[in-house]
């Protein structure tokens, strides 16, 4: 097991409101938003080659970036996924990050704070209402 395995399913077993999968789909969103979305801004980091420049994100272009992510993922049934998963808004997205944060497997800056994650969007709103099935031509 990897070490991040690891501290995952130590952090699973100590606050078990959320599943593993959701864990790793916010990992894989905030990759998602700088790379495939470009979000956030590269900053050289000490010690650091410029390449390697962290690219931080606020809690409400994560939300965004996990929404885009989710809908990319699982299309209409986003909502479904994510709620079996026991993520049920964005506050949610935010105790995930957090509780990454404190096992040291996420940054924030000062200025990042949990609340930053709280009404980003609805799930019935962003997942069910909105969705658009696209046909080709």
């Amino acid at each position: 097991m990897t070490e991040i395995t690891e501290a995952v399913a130590r952090l699973v077993r100590e606050d078990p409101r959320y599943k593993t999968e959701a864990y790793y789909f916010v990992f894989e969103s905030l990759g998602y938003a700088q790379r495939v979305l470009e979000m956030g801004a590269g900053k050289p980091s000490r010690g650091r080659p410029p390449e390697e420049a962290e690219r931080h994100l606020s809690g409400q272009q994560l939300c965004e970036a996990i929404r885009l992510y989710a809908l990319d993922q699982y299309g209409y049934m986003a909502k479904c996924v994510l709620n079996s998963w026991g993520v049920r808004n964005t506050g949610d997205f935010g105790e995930i990050v957090f509780n990454l944060i404190r096992i040291e497997q996420m940054r924030k800056t000062p200025q990042d704070k949990r609340e930053d994650f709280d009404d980003n969007f609805s799930f019935d709103e962003a997942f069910v209402e909105s969705y658009r099935i696209s046909l080709p031509d």
